[in-house]
């Protein structure tokens, strides 16, 4: 038995199809282990390009292995045939613990961008060089068309989409150029005769002079994109270095299809709910109206509204629905339009729009609740009068004072057999903005609901003077200091909305 460190960690279902692709099978055949080999020790790896590479050379001696090899003898004993398995062995599971590790690293990627990084970082270390680009552009024209490079600034690779794109090795790729499966080699740049001048003159500029391309292409999918690693100097990847990053981008592939499938869900739920939203907020003479809202990845049911009223008066909504994904925004939007139906017809009387839209919900959904509010605003007398559903408080802001208004507690639609709860008036001064948000901005926090009610009451009395004329710079500013720098794009199933209304 061979003594293998149990650091190297090998999955015995992969060993078959990866010892044909690795070459030890003929091994195998060829030779019988006498006795038992010594410890397993892959050499330090080469230097490609003036590039040290994280990834350890084979310590496999095939090209030493010829007709004429001489048998074994004491003074030459790595000519056994015993050694020379253990040399492939040694090699072999080297490459297929780095390869194990890197799709380690890759799986761990939870959105597109991210895996787009790491398998450029991983191509690299695979062979041998320092920067590089992805190309993303499916096959099937339905996107996302993006470009990330690897140590390559947003300019250098604006002087790359100046060269022709068929002189470029990954834009044939793209292209759909035949037979490049293995991969598109420019191993000296300035020693090819039919270089595109431009193309030497970017090479040039950026200060590489090598190049290797290959594509990501999968069975289902067909071709996603391209991706090109650059050298220094004048190289190329050696046939290892093929072989073992062409393994890691067949797999790479597979997983950037299951992300991109989920990115274009993402997007086409933020497109739906959007377009379930209002378009544009109504302009009334004395307020201003801001709003801002951040769909969650999987799509949540968060909305607000702002639709004219009889007699100058205008009402505002901001509401969530229970669940995320496609019922929860469907469901959103049901319940916008019913609210806005009730709003019109009785909506100087808040309690009643709520009540009707409750028994709405508990006859046509009765598996779901939401919360709401709702506010008659008339804007000639500063006033607005609300009724709240399970929803937190609006927050006052103005020159002397930023409060929570006190609402009555109440269970959210849905919840009981029958609802109601008496409503509240705010009074505004002039220049005063009044706040309405979903519990998202709170729940993204991360924090207790004490802890990000006070962070939120801080946010809004941090407001720099300059800014508190605008409602719009006055939700940036909220949001800016509220949320943490990751939960904007947190993988969370809250949305989050922000109404800012400030009286003239």
């Amino acid at each position: 038995m061979l003594d293998i460190s149990s650091r190297v960690r090998v999955h015995v279902e992969t060993l078959p199809a990866t010892q044909n692709d690795m070459g030890v099978c003929d091994a195998f055949e060829q030779y019988v282990p006498v006795g038992k080999p010594d410890a397993m020790n892959a050499p330090h790896p080469p230097k490609v390009a003036g590039i040290n590479s994280p990834v350890p050379s084979p310590a496999h001696t095939v090209a030493s292995v010829t007709a004429g090899t001489s048998p074994p003898s004491p003074a030459n004993p790595h000519n056994a045939p015993g050694a020379l398995l253990q040399d492939r062995l040694a090699g072999w599971v080297s490459d297929l613990t780095t390869l194990h590790e890197l799709t380690e690293r890759l799986v761990r990627a939870s959105t597109l961008d991210e895996a787009l990084q790491e398998l450029l970082r991983a191509g690299a270390a695979l062979v041998g060089a320092r920067r590089g680009l992805v190309a993303l552009e499916p096959a099937d024209g339905f996107g996302p068309a993006t470009t990330i490079g690897l140590g390559l600034g947003r300019a250098d690779l604006g002087h790359m989409e100046t060269v022709p794109r068929g002189s470029l090795p990954y834009g044939r790729i793209l292209d759909g150029l035949p037979d490049v499966d293995d991969g598109i080699a420019e191993p000296d740049l300035f020693a090819e005769k039919g270089l595109d001048p431009r193309h030497r003159e970017v090479a040039a500029r950026l200060g590489y002079a090598a190049s290797f391309a290959l594509p990501l292409t999968t069975g289902a999918a067909g071709r996603l994109g391209a991706a090109a690693w650059l050298y220094d100097e004048p190289a190329e990847p050696s046939e290892r270095q093929r072989h073992l990053v062409g393994l890691y981008a067949r797999h790479a592939a597979e997983h950037l299809a299951r992300l991109l499938e989920l990115e274009r869900t993402r997007a086409c739920m933020a497109t739906m709910a959007e377009e379930l939203l209002p378009s544009r907020l109504p302009r009334v003479a004395g307020v201003r109206l801001a709003a801002r809202h951040r769909t969650s990845p999987r799509g949540g049911g968060d909305w607000y509204d702002a639709l004219p009223l009889p007699d100058a008066a205008l009402g505002l909504a901001v509401g969530s629905v229970t669940g995320s994904g496609a019922g929860a925004v469907a469901a959103m939007g049901r319940l916008r339009a019913s609210l806005r139906a009730y709003a019109v017809m009785e909506g100087e009387d808040p309690v009643a729009v709520l009540s009707d839209l409750e028994l709405l919900l508990r006859l046509t959904e009765p598996a779901r609740s939401a919360t709401a509010l709702f506010g008659y605003c008339e804007p000639a007398l500063r006033r607005i009068t609300l009724a709240g559903a399970g929803h937190s408080p609006p927050l006052l802001l103005g020159e002397r004072r930023t409060e929570f208004v006190e609402t009555s507690v109440s269970a959210p639609l849905g919840m009981l057999a029958c609802w109601e709860a008496p409503s509240v008036e705010v009074q505004a001064e002039p220049g005063e903005t009044v706040l309405l948000y979903t519990d998202g901005l709170l729940h993204r926090t991360g924090d207790p609901t004490d802890r990000a009610f006070a962070r939120l009451h801080a946010a809004a009395a941090s407001v720099p003077r300059a800014l508190r004329r605008d409602p719009g710079a006055v939700a940036d500013h909220v949001l800016r200091v509220v949320l943490p720098e990751s939960a904007g794009t947190a993988d969370s199933g809250e949305d989050v909305v922000l109404l800012a209304v400030r009286f003239e």
